[in-house]
């Protein structure tokens, strides 16, 4: 039985380039890398060197803080490069992939009979456990901590994000044998929440407390459900998991490999088109960027959406986590008198000269200009409009802007990980870098209350 979940508040960015339902194989990428920013929080400890050989799934470093916490290599080749930042700091691994891989095989696990401490085993020395994040400070799962839940997401509301259920079709056994095992994982549910509208491969998993939820975006990200099914309290810890990294884990339980495949959406209106190519983890982007071809000489490569990626280029490395990279133009000119005539290309949520609002269902061509430099907060209560959570967003923010810890745990600093606020800071007009100022606000946090 699922229970039904509606958000009021929010805003749904419509933007041409959206990934067709076609599959390609991307080519095959000579270089795969890990880059560790990928890991927030995170320091490495290199189990290997410069110049050695490793198989797919075998290990390539692990958390100093958590040694059972192993990160292993998605290809088999050789580890030709180490690069390293300020004080030595581990910021890219490399791997020349073999032109045919060799896998590092692990026994197969007993879901029905395994007991939670030898799952959680399986899990880290797979390569899995990074998967598996908690909220407060959205940092990879602490292995010696229970959650009080397990929450999943199984559609995306983002503008241009990949289509979780045509990513997932097909996989019905890998599906359940990964909420199986995170089932075992936590005394409470695995809460998993999907589209009102339309069938979902979730519908046949057992295991699971199915959500139905409506509403605009950010009705698909992960805290906004919880902050609707199940909020969280200091002390409390919860699991999130994405949806696509349910497929390798239930894979790696099913047949003892790491398998770092990956279908990815490409979008974006730079693009010709745009489609879904079949890759993995840490592959060259531009093994798959230029096959579909491209309409623009000047533009942005995106890790992820288009509220939450980063920039990368376009000879860069598909992120540990991403389903999507998105092309868009690079926003590098300027309008005379841009700002004092009315916009009809431009989305809003005020109608002053701008009249997206008299056209809901239009699909913008954006770029990457901000329309706008960097000014103090201004306060027009329209972050409230489209923050749906019961939290009161510019309070928060200015609380980790002015590092007041009291008031940062007593607004909801606890609930939320930068990616909530990606939509207040697409409609700010002071152009605040709001994930930012939410990301230094929980660090703060975790160093001084942890």
């Amino acid at each position: 039985m699922s229970k039904d979940i509606r958000i009021k508040k929010g805003l749904n960015i419509n933007l041409v380039g959206a990934a067709e339902p076609t599959t390609s194989k991307a080519a095959l990428s000579n270089v795969h890398a890990i880059n560790l920013s990928d890991f927030h929080g995170l320091t490495p400890k290199m189990i290997l060197k410069e110049g050695a050989e490793v198989k797919a799934g075998e290990p390539l470093f692990f958390n100093k803080k958590v040694e059972s916490m192993i990160f292993v290599s998605p290809v088999s080749g050789e580890l030709v490069e180490i690069e390293r930042g300020a004080r030595r700091r581990i910021l890219t691994l490399r791997i020349l992939a073999d032109k045919n891989q060799e896998y590092v095989t692990h026994k197969v696990p007993d879901l029905a009979k395994i007991s939670v401490a030898d799952l959680k085993q399986y899990l880290l020395k797979s390569g899995c456990w990074p998967f598996i994040k908690q909220r407060p400070y959205d940092l990879i799962a602490d292995p010696g901590v229970t959650p009080k839940a397990i929450f999943i997401s199984g559609f995306n509301t983002a503008p241009l994000a990949a289509d979780i259920e045509y990513v997932l079709a097909g996989k019905e056994k890998e599906l359940q044998a990964a909420l199986t095992a995170l089932g075992k994982l936590t005394p409470g549910p695995v809460h998993v929440s999907v589209r009102d509208k339309g069938a979902s491969v979730f519908s046949k998993m057992e295991g699971i407390e199915l959500h139905k939820v409506s509403g605009p975006h950010p009705a698909g990200l992960v805290g906004t459900q919880i902050n609707k099914i199940d909020p969280i309290n200091k002390g409390e810890r919860v699991w999130t998991v994405g949806a696509a990294d349910l497929v390798i884990i239930g894979e790696a339980l099913l047949t003892g490999r790491f398998n770092a495949e990956r279908l990815v959406a490409l979008a974006g209106s730079s693009i010709k088109k745009p489609q879904y190519y079949k890759t993995k983890i840490g592959a060259e982007v531009s093994t798959f960027l230029y096959a579909s071809g491209v309409n623009d000489k000047h533009f942005r490569v995106i890790n992820g959406d288009v509220l939450t990626g980063s920039k990368t280029r376009p000879d860069g490395y598909l992120g540990f986590y991403n389903t999507t990279v998105t092309a868009i133009p690079e926003g590098d000119d300027y309008e005379f008198f841009g700002w004092n005539k009315p916009v009809f290309d431009k989305i809003s949520t005020t109608r002053a000269l701008t009249f997206s609002w008299l056209q809901p269902n239009k699909k913008y061509d954006l770029t990457t200009n901000t329309n706008g430099e960097h000014r103090a907060f201004v306060v027009t209560g329209m972050y409230e409009e489209v923050f749906p959570m019961d939290i009161y967003p510019l309070q928060l923010l200015k609380a980790c802007m002015v590092k007041d810890l009291d008031e940062m745990e007593q607004l909801g600093l606890y609930e939320v990980i930068p990616e909530d606020f990606s939509l207040t800071e697409f409609i700010c007009i002071s152009k605040q870098p709001h994930q930012q100022i939410i990301r230094e606000g929980l660090d703060l946090l975790h160093k001084e209350i942890g």
